[in-house]
């Protein structure tokens, strides 16, 4: 007898909004996840280095490569990409995840995040944000847009879309075989759910799979 899988039995269901009428927790985050932190640096209009990571953040587009991130309250680091229009992207490898915690702290305009993390300032070469030297990995990007987002009703909320063109790329070398970039090398840190869930991408977790063969992919 074959189980039907779309029954109501077989799930939990219910209206986001009131999630908490059936869940003890709203699992959101944790089920649009893993995901890539988007770990900022910036420079504000004083002078001062900001280091913050945001956890809604992705690649948007690859020609011209854009990625974007979201802030949750209209924070330094939105201020002074508005400001200076840059900013960097730092991958957030393993051996450096407990340093990005520690820069996520709730800080006045006034700290520099690279040093109460206990971190290394680079300089970039097309912008003046700077970069986190101890990251395998990182992007210089200009601003193209900062929007602030509304619900589906048009309603205004208290978070900030930032999107940029990246415009210089740092890569540590051992990441590269055979001039390919090899994601496991980089051991990057993704964000789960909950108050403390992270995963590593390994080696283990790597699988292939091509795209049908009528897919034509524009170059």
């Amino acid at each position: 007898m074959t189980t039907n899988i779309t029954h109501a039995d077989n799930f939990i269901s219910y209206e986001q909004n009131s999630v908490l009428n059936t869940l003890p927790f709203d699992p959101y985050a944790a089920i649009v996840g893993p995901r890539p932190i988007g770990w900022m640096g910036t420079k504000s209009k004083e002078g001062i280095s900001n280091l913050s990571p945001y956890s809604f953040f992705n690649a948007l587009n690859h020609q011209p490569a854009l990625l974007g991130f979201a802030s949750i309250g209209y924070k330094d680091t939105v201020r002074n990409i508005e400001q200076t229009g840059e900013f960097t992207w730092n991958l957030v490898s393993r051996d450096i995840a407990a340093k990005m915690n520690q820069s996520s702290v709730s800080a006045p305009p006034d700290v520099d995040e690279f040093m109460l993390a206990g971190l290394t300032k680079a300089p970039s070469r097309l912008v003046e944000a700077p970069r986190v030297a101890e990251s395998p990995v990182s992007l210089e990007c200009r601003l193209s847009e900062i929007i602030r987002l509304k619900s589906s009703q048009g309603k205004e909320v208290d978070t900030w879309f930032v999107y940029g063109e990246v415009v210089y790329v740092h890569i540590r070398k051992d990441l590269l075989v055979d001039g390919i970039y090899d994601t496991v090398k980089g051991r990057p840190v993704l964000r789960g759910g909950g108050l403390s869930d992270f995963f590593e991408i390994i080696e283990a977790s790597r699988f292939a799979m091509m795209k049908p063969e009528d897919y034509k992919h524009k170059k």
